[in-house]
């Protein structure tokens, strides 16, 4: 089977202030502002997205018009709210337990921005990056981990891409519970999965535009929130043998790095790009690929960049 390398880079970026994260996110800027709706490029879809950032997000209010100057960008700051983007649609399983995440992320790989980040906008935070301060998983210092999948249905409604929120509950909260109480009066754009983690409690919720937020039966979750999940659909992502497979190894990590867990579908956009083993209560994470880990740490973080392998193991 071939193998694609794709190129993960580590950044250290403090509070956002100091020119790195600027750096970083200008050469991004191109790829980025084409995640932006026509609506957002309006003067009134603009206000719109502020208004609902200042009302869900105050405490990062302040963050947010650091970023955008040091962004300097046409509709930066709108883009920056992650409450006016086209929806994205990904794979992914994860579970959570015995006060660790382990996920697998699934996605095209030349579309995700692979950029683990090390931040002290409100507190330390360390995860993986997306859309230039989002997040698809991560863990801050008070012992909180947080990821997402896709919760596999195609709906879309007003409310924030979930990059943003798993950013603002790392932020804001220090317990699984608290994540979850906030979790609850936040617009998501569309339906997603978020396992939370902390060192007394593992939970999944089901979150969506259309849907109260909802527990998971168990801290597991792929692509579905509901059953049964339409034959083509389980063809496709086969979300239930995943969920299936991953509540029956548990948090194994070599389990996440075989079939059906780890997927080859990348042409499809399923193909699994990382797998990440969060130990938030430790500030650890180390990312899995076939050949090749790397491990990040509060106390311990390594910039740099490494061109990785993806697919079987030779």
């Amino acid at each position: 089977m071939s193998r694609l390398r794709k190129t993960f880079r580590a950044l250290e970026i403090g509070d956002g202030g100091d020119g790195r994260w600027t750096a970083h996110a200008r050469a991004l800027w191109p790829r980025a502002e084409e995640w932006m709706t026509d609506e957002s490029r309006t003067a009134e879809g603009a206000d719109r997205a502020r208004a609902l950032f200042e009302t869900h997000m105050p405490e990062l209010v302040p963050v947010l018009e650091r970023l955008a100057r040091q962004l300097d960008r046409p509709g930066g700051e709108t883009f920056l709210t992650l409450a006016a983007l086209r929806p994205f649609f990904s794979g992914c399983t994860q579970i959570g337990g015995d006060g660790t995440l382990l996920r697998n992320y699934d996605f095209a790989p030349d579309e995700c921005e692979g950029t683990i980040v090390s931040s002290h906008f409100l507190r330390p935070v360390i995860g993986m990056q997306e859309a230039v301060w989002g997040l698809l998983d991560g863990m801050n210092d008070a012992g909180l981990a947080v990821s997402l999948t896709f919760g596999g249905r195609f709906v879309h409604g007003p409310g924030f891409a979930v990059l943003i929120v798993l950013r603002y509950l790392l932020e804001t909260c220090d317990t699984v519970d608290e994540a979850v109480g906030r979790l609850r009066s936040l617009p998501i754009a569309i339906p997603q999965n978020v396992t939370l983690v902390d060192s007394e409690k593992s939970v999944t919720v089901f979150v969506g535009p259309d849907i109260p937020l909802t527990e998971a039966p168990d801290a597991c979750a792929a692509n579905h929130q509901h059953l049964p999940v339409p034959d083509d659909q389980e063809r496709f992502t086969r979300t239930q043998e995943r969920l299936s497979t991953v509540r029956a190894t548990g948090t194994d990590v070599a389990a996440m790095l075989k079939p059906p867990l780890y997927q080859y579908a990348y042409d499809e956009g399923l193909g699994t790009v990382y797998t990440a083993h969060y130990r938030p209560a430790e500030g650890r994470v180390t990312y899995h690929w076939p050949d090749e880990t790397w491990e990040q740490s509060f106390t311990g973080f390594t910039t740099g960049s490494r061109a990785i392998a993806l697919g079987q193991a030779g």
